[in-house]
């Protein structure tokens, strides 16, 4: 997951951001949409899953584990999906608002995925 957060920050945003807005906003409508589909869920979902599980086994899986519940999923459902649900409705509008706090927000869940690699690896 740190991959995908990461290629979202460092890559598909910027080029969204070059786009017009109306533009940005119905690509990043389409790529909601589209990434709702049983192999991310699974890893999405999975992960999280199993940083629990190895939480059991060791102190820094457990910390793999906590950074992984609230700095992944925690924050996917309390930032990205509201804001999401917003672009949804408003599209265009509201792109510009958008862009920078969702963005900010990936930014976060790609750093905090990175440390749960970081700790997992240290589990291991």
């Amino acid at each position: 997951m740190a991959g995908v957060y990461t290629a979202f920050s460092v890559v598909v945003m910027p080029a969204l951001r070059r786009r017009p807005a109306a533009e940005g906003a119905a690509l990043m409508q389409e790529v909601n949409r589209v990434i709702v589909n049983p192999v991310f869920v699974l890893l999405f979902a999975g992960t999280g899953v199993l940083a629990v599980v190895a939480a059991v086994l060791d102190t820094w899986a457990v910390v793999g584990a906590v950074l992984y519940v609230l700095g992944s999923i925690g924050l996917t459902v309390v930032a990205d999906i509201p804001l999401n649900n917003t672009l949804d409705a408003d599209g265009e509008r509201v792109w510009s608002r958008y862009l920078s706090r969702w963005t900010a927000w990936n930014h976060v869940r790609a750093l905090a995925t990175t440390a749960v690699t970081v700790a997992l690896v240290v589990a291991a």
